[in-house]
């Protein structure tokens, strides 16, 4: 008896808790609801801070509880940075733009597709200018485009080139006695070498190669650009490391001037016509965009459907950081029965995964193209899976940096007989029938290798015949091309994965015209729902799983357990690209 009368003390207890906690949400939601709302001031310069973690679309609740415990902070989304940088062109408010932020957290596409948009709002006669203490590679050339760049006295210039670093674990296996087994389609396909060798094959460092030089290619001709400085010299600038300190970044022409940030402020005020001795307004890009203006404003009743499909593909609903297909099939049904909806821009941002859920999405845009065009915008990576869910568009558009291709397959499996031999386990199998059949504590039998390898060269000669249907190109030429190669956005448009090299922008464009309107506006999709449990998984924390890892293990080695962690994962034949490359 006193254990029940414990036990619904507790519970009453317990309700009476989260009763008084979600009073004082609500309350602290209703003093949120009441500040005051961020305003342009005149005179104001826009300042853009790039250090969050930048998504082609990241959309942020109105819900006041998800602003109370920062739900809402971790990320800030790319189409929002663009629109607000064309909002501000037309600004009478925002006088000029200050670029001061030391990181970027975004891809080599995405940062290229914001710096084409400071271009142009560069074009309209207002000012940007650049400031930090330190720049990285990709934060400098960002900045790069400024009309004047400045740097700590003490700071440096971190420009050097591209290099890309792959962990090899075939040592670890054989001394662990965990193994993975793997079969696959393409010599090229190399998300799985790390399993298979010590050290990188020659087709892998083909490649890697090819593509950094297309991308570093591009950032050159960007900074030359800009900077007035011949390719030559910026790469001797590159392999000398010429930007080391303030001095030498001077002397080379990177910086315009070594100065502290308080006489950058001086800077700022003059060229916004401020008094030295008046008060700068300054407005974060965050701040801007929360005003309303990281959307484009349009009476125009026609729309073109953008969908969103970034991360990895993985079989089940999906939501803003994988695909699944469960959600860009119903974003795809949504604007086809859309009265209003005239074309659908598919913007992809994957480096593959899931062959069937791929195959799932092919699908659908196969169904969908039969009544409005399909235009697929490629960001940072639209590779293997990525591709797969592309090739069948009316239009492919890529950045010239994009990272795309890698036809081929792969299936991957763990095996620990020998970890189990080494500590003492046997295991026994009873079965009913011959059929293959695998264990993870026996070696995989030839039989089992067999079927595998059937499954892996069905999908591979599928994933060739979708190709070969949706870019018209003869099945021995897209097999020539494939093999699991990874091309950038300018091979992909020479060898005909792509059709033409642009950004978000253009492919909007380009699905208008294949429409014949002129007159739209845009409307993103998926539509994501954050259930309550989602919201509170980790309270009383408040933190991400990924937050509380990083913290815990540091950036390095959260990304070695990301990487193992993802490949445990894997379920069913993948269609995923060689996603371990990091560029720095």
């Amino acid at each position: 008896m006193n254990f029940l009368r414990n036990l619904i003390a507790s519970i009453f207890g317990t309700l009476i808790a989260l009763g008084i906690i979600l009073v004082l949400i609500v309350l602290i939601a209703s003093a949120v609801g009441e500040t005051e709302k961020i305003s342009v001031k005149e005179n104001s310069v826009l300042e853009i801070r790039l250090e969050k973690t930048v998504k082609d679309f990241a959309p942020k609740s109105d819900n006041p509880i998800d602003e109370i415990f920062g739900f809402n902070d971790d990320k800030i989304a790319l189409n929002d940075i663009i629109n607000a940088i064309e909002n501000a062109k037309d600004d009478a408010n925002i006088k000029g733009i200050s670029i001061s932020t030391m990181g970027v957290g975004a891809g080599v596409s995405q940062t290229q597709a914001i710096r084409n948009k400071l271009e142009e709002f560069k074009a309209s006669g207002k000012f940007i200018n650049a400031y930090a203490d330190v720049y990285d590679q990709k934060s400098y050339y960002l900045s790069s485009i400024a009309d004047s760049i400045f740097l700590n006295p003490q700071g440096s210039v971190d420009f050097k080139g591209l290099s890309s670093e792959i962990l090899f674990y075939k040592d670890l296996e054989d001394k662990s006695g965990v193994t993975m087994e793997v079969i696959r389609h393409g010599k090229y396909k190399s998300a799985v070498e790390p399993y298979l060798y010590n050290e990188m094959s020659e087709a892998n460092r083909e490649q890697i190669s090819s593509f950094l030089n297309a991308i570093w290619i591009e950032i050159l001709e960007d900074v030359s650009k800009s900077r007035n400085i011949i390719v030559e010299e910026l790469n001797n600038i590159a392999d000398n490391l010429l930007g080391r300190n303030a001095d030498l970044a001077l002397r080379n022409n990177l910086i315009d001037g070594a100065i502290y940030s308080d006489e950058y402020e001086n800077k700022l005020k003059l060229a916004a016509g401020i008094a030295i001795d008046s008060d700068l307004n300054k407005i974060t890009i965050e701040d801007y965009i929360s005003t309303g203006k990281g959307r484009i404003s349009s009476s125009a009743s026609n729309k073109i459907a953008v969908i969103y499909a970034q991360g990895e593909i993985m079989y089940g609903k999906g939501d803003e950081n994988y695909i699944g297909q469960d959600l860009i099939i119903k974003a795809l049904k949504t604007a086809r029965e859309s009265k209003e909806v005239k074309a659908i821009v598919l913007r992809i941002n994957s480096p593959g995964g899931s062959a069937l859920a791929s195959e799932l999405i092919w699908r659908e845009i196969e169904l969908t193209k039969k009544t409005l065009p399909i235009v697929v915008s490629m960001g940072d990576v639209a590779a293997s899976g990525g591709y797969y869910i592309a090739c069948n568009a009316t239009k492919i558009i890529a950045e010239p940096t994009t990272i795309t291709g890698s036809i081929g397959v792969f299936g991957v499996i763990p095996n620990i007989s020998k970890l189990a031999n080494k500590i003492g386990i046997n295991a026994e199998q009873v079965s009913t029938n011959k059929g293959a059949s695998y264990s993870a504590f026996e070696p995989m039998s030839d039989s089992f290798r067999a079927v595998t390898t059937e499954g892996v060269e069905q999908v591979y000669n599928t994933f060739l015949d979708r190709v070969s249907a949706g870019r018209n190109i003869s099945f021995a030429a897209v097999d020539s091309i494939a093999q699991g190669r990874v091309w950038s956005g300018v091979e992909a448009k020479k060898i005909g994965l792509i059709d033409e090299l642009g950004n978000l922008d253009d492919a909007i464009a380009a699905a208008a015209e294949l429409a014949e309107i002129t007159d739209y506006k845009v409307r993103n999709y998926p539509d994501y729902k954050i259930e309550l449990e989602d919201r509170f998984g980790g309270f009383p924390f408040m933190k991400t799983k990924e937050k509380l890892l990083i913290e815990e293990f540091g950036e390095e080695n959260y990304k070695i357990y990301k990487t193992v962690k993802s490949f445990s994962n894997l379920k069913g034949i993948q269609a995923r690209m060689p996603y371990i490359i990091e560029i720095h």
